[in-house]
C-alpha cells in the first residue's frame, strides 16, 4: 500500500547533510517522515519543486524585534513577516527592549506577545546584568529562552556589563553558551571624542578594531580559564579571526552578511547613516579576513542582527543618528549572491544558517533537513535575479543597506513544521510561530 503524507515536497535538488541531489520530502505530523523517490506516495498537499533548491530552514539567530517599547521601529509581527518573506524559520530575539528582557516576567510577557501574531518560530535571550548575575542559571532554563546575551560594549543602563569581573560572575554561574557582544567599552569611552559631527567615516575610527580585539582576548580568556562555552556575535575584524580560530574549544563565531558584504569608506560616502551598525562596517582587509574566517571553518553560523532605526532617526548627522539596519530579510539572498558569485558553496551557506544553529545552541528539533526533524523548509530559486528595493521591505523602517543591490538567487517559499507559510513573496498562512526548543532546557 503506497505511503501517504501531509506533504510532499517534489522533484525539488535537496541540500543537506548527505550533499545534493534530486529528491522528494515526504512530511508527516510537521516533521521531515521520509526523503527521497516519494513518486509511488500521495499526499494530502504537494508542493512542486522542480527547478527549485530545497534547504533546512534558515535560522536567525541575532534579531533585534524592539517589542516591547520600541515598536515605532519594528514588532513581534513585523519583525516576523520580513523574516518569513526572506526565507527564515526562527529567530533568536535580543533583550535590549523598554523594560529590558531580565526576569522570567518579561521573558513570559514576550511569548506571550509572540503568540498568534508571530509568523516565525522563536526563542528570546535574557540579558545579563550585575543584578541578575547570581539567577541566570535559573533564567536560561526557562522555555522559550535560547541562553544570555551580554553587551560589553555599546549599550547603556544596566544591560552594560564592562567590567571583567561583571563577565566572569555571569559565566560563573551559567551552563549555556553564553552570547557575547565585544567591544571594549573602556576604550569606546576614550575614543568618542574622535567623531567628527557629520562625517560616518569616522565610526570605525571611533569604535576601532583595537576595541573589538582587545574585549575577544579579555572574554576568550575568562572562558577558558572557567571552561565556559561562549559565543562572540558580528565578528568584524581579521584578528579576531585569527585568535578565535586558537580557541575553537570554548568559542563560536558569528558574522553578518553586511560585514561581509559592505566595507568602508566607500558604504559610508555611499549610505551614510544607513551604513552606521556596532561593530562598524570596516576597510577592505577586514572583510577579507572574515572571508578567510567563512572559508577556513572559524565562523560557525550567519546572524543578520537585524536593528532597524526609523528613515527619520538615521537622518540625524553623526554621531547623533543610531547604530543599526534591518537585514533579516535580505539574509539569504545576499548569501545566495556570494554562493553564485564563487565566495561560499552552498553546502557551507546550509552549514552556517542551519546546522551551526543546531550544534551551538542545542536545538531540539531544528536545524536539520532529516527525519524525525520539524518540517523546516526553505526553498529557493539559484537563477532568480532580483534588484533590492526599499519599498519591498516588511520591516517598519521600510528601508535596506543592499538597495539597488542584485541579489543572484531568491527565497520562494518558506515552510513551518510542515505548513507552507510564505510562497510567492505572500504570506499564506499567518501567525504560525511557536516556540523554538532546545535540548539543554527541554524540562524546563
Amino acid at each position: 500500500m503506497p505511503e501517504t503524507f501531509d506533504l510532499i515536497v517534489r522533484g525539488g535538488e535537496v541540500v543537506n547533510h548527505a550533499g545534493r541531489g534530486i529528491a522528494d520530502v515526504g512530511v508527516r505530523g510537521g516533521k521531515v517522515a521520509a526523503i527521497g523517490d516519494l513518486s509511488q506516495a500521495s499526499a494530502g498537499e504537494t508542493f512542486d519543486a522542480v527547478g527549485l533548491t530545497v534547504m533546512p530552514g534558515v535560522i536567525d539567530t541575532q534579531v533585534h524585534f524592539r517589542e516591547p517599547g520600541l515598536e515605532w521601529k519594528e514588532d513581534l509581527e513585523s519583525g516576523s513577516r520580513a523574516a518569513v518573506l526572506g526565507g527564515v524559520v526562527a529567530v533568536f530575539e535580543m533583550p535590549n527592549t523598554e523594560p529590558t528582557t531580565t526576569d522570567p516576567d518579561a521573558l513570559a510577557d514576550k511569548l506571550s506577545r509572540a503568540r498568534g501574531r508571530m509568523h516565525c518560530d522563536h526563542a528570546f535571550y535574557m540579558g545579563g546584568t550585575h543584578e541578575n548575575a547570581k539567577f541566570l542559571g535559573e533564567l536560561e532554563r526557562l522555555p522559550g529562552c535560547c541562553g544570555v546575551k551580554v553587551f560589553m560594549g555599546a549599550s547603556t543602563g544596566t544591560l552594560l556589563i564592562k567590567d571583567d569581573a561583571g563577565v566572569e560572575e555571569v559565566l560563573r554561574n551559567i551552563n549555556r553558551r553564553a552570547a557575547f557582544h565585544s567591544e571594549d567599552e573602556y576604550r569606546l569611552e576614550e575614543r568618542r571624542p574622535l567623531a567628527r559631527t557629520g562625517d560616518w567615516t569616522s565610526h570605525y575610527e571611533v569604535r576601532d578594531a583595537q576595541a573589538a580585539i582587545q574585549s575577544t582576548e579579555r572574554l576568550v580568556r575568562i572562558a577558558t580559564a572557567l571552561g565556559k562555552r561562549i559565543h562572540v556575535l558580528h565578528v568584524t575584524t581579521a584578528e579576531e579571526i585569527d585568535y578565535l580560530a586558537a580557541h575553537k574549544d570554548v568559542a563560536s563565531v558569528e558574522v553578518t552578511p553586511q560585514h561581509l558584504t559592505l566595507e568602508g569608506p566607500e558604504a559610508y560616502e555611499r549610505l551614510k547613516a544607513y551604513a552606521q551598525m556596532n561593530p562598524p562596517i570596516r576597510e577592505a582587509h577586514h572583510r577579507a579576513g572574515l572571508w578567510r574566517g567563512v572559508a577556513m571553518g572559524v565562523a560557525d553560523v550567519i546572524g543578520s542582527d537585524h536593528a532597524p532605526h526609523t528613515k527619520e532617526e538615521k537622518a540625524r548627522p553623526y554621531p547623533a543618528s543610531p547604530s543599526g539596519m534591518p537585514g533579516v530579510q535580505t539574509l539569504l539572498p545576499v548569501m545566495l549572491t556570494h554562493v553564485a558569485e564563487g565566495r561560499m558553496t552552498l553546502e557551507r551557506l546550509v552549514d552556517m544558517t542551519s546546522h551551526g544553529a543546531n550544534r551551538l545552541f542545542g536545538l531540539a528539533d531544528k536545524g536539520r533537513l532529516a527525519r524525525g526533524f520539524d518540517a523546516d523548509l526553505t526553498i529557493v530559486d539559484l537563477k532568480a535575479r532580483r534588484t533590492f528595493r526599499h519599498e519591498d521591505m516588511a520591516s517598519r523602517v521600510g528601508w535596506t543597506p543592499f538597495v539597488d543591490m542584485e541579489a543572484k538567487g531568491w527565497p520562494v517559499a518558506t515552510i513551518i513544521r510542515g505548513t507552507v507559510v510564505m510562497r510567492d513573496d505572500e504570506i499564506i498562512a499567518p501567525h504560525r510561530g511557536e516556540p523554538v526548543r532546545f535540548a539543554e532546557t527541554l524540562a524546563g
